[in-house]
């Protein structure tokens, strides 16, 4: 054995926790894998998924040569080259006939953690000039570009935890995805505790009591989907009370605005809404003391819960609006704890940024007259854009590091359109629904067979301190295999298509491809981290001299924020009004159920990205859909049992298991779980396909097309 240690992060999920790995030269294998100590933020956590990479690297599930679909449907190995060749070829045919925009891709969050990866994709798009590009985001949490576009935002950056002194959690679970960017993001547990021990309040919203929930001063359970009509109901009640930031909103938001406002929250009385959200008699009085009136500074935060129910951009607008009602943000002379060390930041004003519009603005889609969201197509109108004919229709998806055949809402009619694509190529290290299906399927290196940065956007801030880390290749590709670098693909596809990639501002040579070191010397443009920097600290360092102030408002800045512009007041009034008609009942198109379905995060998984891994297999063989045991015991049921799920779109079997956390009247259950929609399948074996009950065509948001995937009306019933 000829063993060595090597630093290194994960690159799962947002977390990027530190890892130190010890891996076998002789082998060329992972021996042992913990949690790095020294990374200066997450401190030697490491959760149960990134620990896993043994096998996700060694297991046998895992692709090592380029797949093409065969006569009989099955697939054949075939060399990289002539896959790059063919699909070249096929890409350069479908384009000439239809147009550039015929050529589709979708990026998945299994792709979104390679910092060279989704800029080349993008890159990529703009080289064969097409636009359509989709990703998750826009199935995921793309009501927030939309709320700042339309209300406006604050140049001053964002507040930390730091500076708290309470922040309210809405549909959104840290301590277990670690998906709330750089405010706790990095071991949200410790960070937790230790804010606590200083004073911090934590307010959660949740269906269930979480994870995060258990460290809560405040715990409140609606049932899910009605949480934009509670945030109005709490802006009333902190407005009623005189617990805003008067001054605040005089200056930035305006008199005539907020009288306009008040008008618009006045149908939610507190009581009312607590009735119909299932809240305890007197919650939204005590969330508001809390929030508003105990504390002089804080944030409120959502996560996918709400961000996939019902009036999602309603309900993101709310908390945008709370955090503006209550003057939540930094303010000159404070400093700017979070700053991305890739890319160089402006100066930072305690001012408005104007709402843009940037979304209603933009071309709309061939699909009801839809808009794009930050430069992407939406991904809910993904199936009609392929199944619609007429110019511009997709004839060839792309997908990479998304597993689009599970995650899709309206499953069976995105395999419809996935076998009615002239092409369809699937970058994926595993045999996923979505590889089933293409033509092609391309594995690619995992993330400790390549060198990568932190995941970095101008403007976002994703961690909670100025850190970078450069993480070395630690392994060999696998001996014997074909593997690529997902933006080699891309680059080898451009460069057979005769095409000039420019990647970072810079053409690239499109003769010699360049490497993968020079690639990510262009992605560190931060002038006090270039690469060579960064690579100094095996472990990371945390750029403290790049930290900054925030500066006083220029005497130009006369911005104010759009709180209640004419569409907002309109979609208010109308949730007012359906709120009335749902005293009674979960209602979806005029049908009454008894329960809803809300979305759920599972330990052991990160959405579909570790379903093929025998030991996270073990311990999670399928999505259950939880109960609360008095519904359990009301309907008849016990763990284990099956159970008929019915929306008013579709209808789907599932194993039941009981969940004191959660609220009665509610099934709980994750996503991406499932075989294909014509395939029978063992649910004991493969899970349940939420994506059955769920519409892309009815209950949908305006401008980004996003599903209802949570808070589904549904009946249940014992098989």
């Amino acid at each position: 054995m000829a063993l060595r240690e090597a630093r290194a992060f994960c690159r799962i999920c947002l977390g990027h926790c530190g890892m130190k790995l010890t891996v076998d030269d002789d082998t060329n294998t992972i021996v042992d894998i913990r949690g790095d100590k020294e990374h200066p933020l997450t401190a030697g956590y490491a959760c149960f998924k990134g620990l896993q990479a043994k096998e996700s690297h060694h297991g046998s599930a895992r692709l090592l040569h380029p797949l093409k679909r065969n006569a009989e449907g099955g697939f054949d190995e075939i060399p990289l080259e002539q896959a790059l060749d063919e699909i070249a070829a096929k890409v350069a045919q479908i384009s000439a006939e239809h147009g550039p925009d015929s050529i589709g891709t979708y990026f998945g969050n299994g792709a979104s953690f390679n910092s060279t990866s989704f800029s080349f994709q993008a890159s990529f798009m703009d080289a064969i000039g097409s636009a359509s590009r989709y990703s998750a985001y826009t199935i995921d949490q793309s009501c927030k570009t939309l709320s700042f576009e339309r209300m406006g935002g604050w140049a001053g950056g964002d507040i930390q935890i730091e500076q708290c002194d309470v922040i309210m959690l809405i549909g959104t679970n840290p301590v277990l995805s670690h998906q709330l960017l750089g405010f706790l993001a990095s071991n949200p547990t410790r960070t937790l505790k230790e804010h606590r021990a200083r004073g911090l309040k934590v307010i959660t919203v949740d269906p269930r009591r979480t994870e995060t929930s258990y460290y809560s001063d405040l715990a409140v359970q609606p049932y899910p989907g009605f949480d934009a009509a509670m945030l109005a109901s709490l802006i009333r009640r902190i407005l009623a009370e005189g617990w805003h930031d008067a001054e605040f909103c005089s200056r930035y938001v305006g008199d005539d605005s907020m009288q306009t406002l008040r008008a618009a929250v006045e149908p939610f009385e507190d009581g009312e809404v607590e009735k119909l959200a299932g809240l305890e008699p007197g919650d939204i009085r005590r969330v508001a003391e809390m929030f508003a009136r105990d504390a002089n500074q804080g944030r409120a935060y959502t996560g996918t819960g709400p961000s996939m129910a019902a009036h999602s951009n309603m309900t993101q607008h709310l908390v945008d609006l709370l955090n503006v009602v209550c003057g939540r943000f930094t303010r000159a002379g404070d400093t700017v704890l979070s700053v991305d060390m890739l890319n160089p930041s402006g100066p930072f004003y305690a001012e408005v940024i104007p709402p843009p519009r940037t979304s209603w603005l933009a071309a709309q889609s061939r699909i009801r007259g839809l808009g794009s969201i930050a430069g992407e197509r939406t991904t809910g109108t993904l199936p009609d854009e392929i199944l619609t004919p007429g110019a511009g229709q997709i004839k060839c998806l792309i997908s990479c590091g998304g597993n689009i055949a599970s995650v899709m809402p309206d499953q069976e009619k995105m395999l419809k359109a996935y076998k009615s694509l002239e092409l369809s190529v699937c970058v994926d290290p595993f045999l996923s629904n979505s590889a089933r299906l293409s033509d092609y399927v391309i594995p690619p290196r995992l993330m400790y067979e390549r060198a990568d940065l932190p995941v970095s956007a101008y403007g976002f801030a994703f961690f909670p301190a100025p850190w970078a880390q450069y993480s070395p290749q630690v392994l060999d590709v696998p001996r014997g295999s074909e593997v690529t670098e997902e933006w080699h693909f891309f680059w080898a596809l451009a460069e057979r298509l005769g095409k000039t990639i420019e990647f970072e501002g810079v053409k690239l040579d499109m003769v010699n491809a360049p490497s993968l070191e020079e690639l990510l010397a262009l992605r560190a443009k931060h002038p006090l981290a270039p690469l060579e920097t960064i690579k100094q600290y095996p472990s990371g360092k945390v750029f403290y001299e790049a930290q900054d102030r925030v500066q006083p408002p220029r005497p130009e800045s006369t911005a104010k924020f759009d709180v209640i512009p004419d569409d907002v007041a309109a979609e208010l009034a109308e949730i007012a009004a359906e709120t009335r008609r749902s005293a009674n009942g979960h209602i979806s198109s005029d049908q009454e159920f008894t329960h809803v379905l809300s979305s759920r995060r599972m330990r052991n998984v990160y959405n579909t990205i570790g379903m093929f891994l025998p030991a996270t297999r073990k311990r999670s063989p399928y999505n259950p859909a939880y109960l609360n045991p008095a519904d359990l015991e009301q309907i008849g049921l016990q763990n284990g049992d099956l159970i008929q799920i019915a929306s008013d779109h579709g209808q789907v079997v599932a194993i039941v298991e009981a969940d004191s956390q959660l609220r009665p009247g509610v099934v709980s259950m994750a996503h991406g779980w499932g075989k294909l929609p014509n395939e029978s399948a063992d649910v004991a074996r493969h899970g349940t396909s939420v994506n059955m009950l769920i519409s892309t065509e009815s209950n949908v948001e305006p401008i980004n097309a996003m599903p209802r995937m949570s808070g589904i009306p549904i009946n249940i019933s014992k098989i």
